[in-house]
């Protein structure tokens, strides 16, 4: 670790251009080949954005710094990794085998990269363990963890049936009847209830975020039951693992964050409302955020909480 004064993460708008493809009506990331249409609710998004963006920018970072590299993938502002690193005091090195913190990126499902060969005497890695986010994945560590089923064989389960892609972040699900035959690069889960006690017509996911394996913070990100399966939040909350979690069901989400190796990251947690047991339903090891729909002033919250937490994790 060094006492130089920490300085921004180099991120010119040339290089942020670059993963971006524009045409006439939307742009393309080229990295997912996703496709993003211009419209009022983007622009209203990329406003809030940079509005987080530059404020947390404000935040003085930490001494002493310390170095940090991210492989094989650099991490963009829009992760919130970016914001949490640089707070911490982090400095942005390319060099791996020089850094203080090394720490494994990519935006992908399947992620089978090893650490470099060669490291820094002391280097902290973070997230090379972690390597499948899969759905699949993601149950077989749920059940580990909590000791309940999440996923189910469509031939022979009956009633109704979470189908979803296997690939993270897709957002894709919708409800099946079973039995029914397996489409293949889907996975098959149980229905979680998670419409809140108070409004039957909203459901509530516990978006928790992870540092050393302990929770730090969640977001209640609530939605409509219509539109249980999207990322169009109506309402966002802070809250801290405390006010949302019993002592027994944190040791749990630890227990499934070192199922699946997740140093970083959020974790969708899902409270069924009939008997209150909990479920991990999705796992990010590249976390954007915080949540668009939150207030500005719980964004930069949320930013110091996961700053100390960081700061203690990679330099403790």
């Amino acid at each position: 670790m060094t006492d130089a004064t920490p300085r921004v993460f180099q991120t010119s708008g040339s290089v942020w251009l670059k993963d971006f493809e524009f045409g006439l009506t939307g742009l393309t990331v080229r990295k997912t080949g996703a496709r993003v249409p211009y419209s009022p609710s983007v622009l209203a998004q990329v406003t809030a954005w940079f509005r987080y963006f530059f404020a947390a920018s404000a935040i003085e970072p930490l001494r002493p710094s310390f170095t940090i590299a991210f492989t094989p993938e650099r991490a963009r502002p829009w992760y919130l990794i970016w914001a949490v690193a640089r707070a911490a005091g982090g400095r942005l090195i390319k060099d791996a085998s020089q850094a203080d913190v090394v720490m494994h990126f990519e935006d992908a499902t399947y992620s089978p990269n090893d650490a470099p060969a060669k490291l820094k005497r002391g280097a902290r890695l973070i997230n090379f363990a972690c390597r499948d986010v899969s759905k699949t994945n993601v149950a077989r560590a749920c059940a580990a963890a909590f000791g309940a089923p999440l996923a189910v064989d469509p031939q022979t389960f009956t009633g109704q049936a979470v189908e979803k892609s296997e690939i993270n972040a897709a957002h894709d699900g919708h409800i099946v009847q079973c039995p029914t035959n397996p489409t293949p690069g889907r996975v098959y889960q149980r229905v979680v209830d998670n419409r809140m006690p108070s409004d039957l017509e909203t459901v509530e996911d516990l978006r928790t975020c992870t540092v050393g394996g302990k929770p730090v913070l969640v977001f209640l990100k609530r939605r409509p039951v219509t539109k249980r399966f999207l990322n169009t939040n109506t309402e966002v909350l802070l809250r801290s693992p405390e006010e949302v979690f019993s002592p027994a069901e944190l040791q749990q989400i630890s227990a499934f964050t070192r199922e699946i190796g997740l140093d970083w990251g959020g974790v969708d947690v899902l409270r069924d409302r009939n008997d209150g047991h909990l479920y991990i339903v999705d796992a990010n090891k590249t976390d954007m955020g915080p949540p668009i729909g939150l207030n500005l002033p719980d964004k930069v919250k949320a930013t110091y909480l996961l700053r100390d937490a960081f700061r203690a994790f990679a330099c403790g």
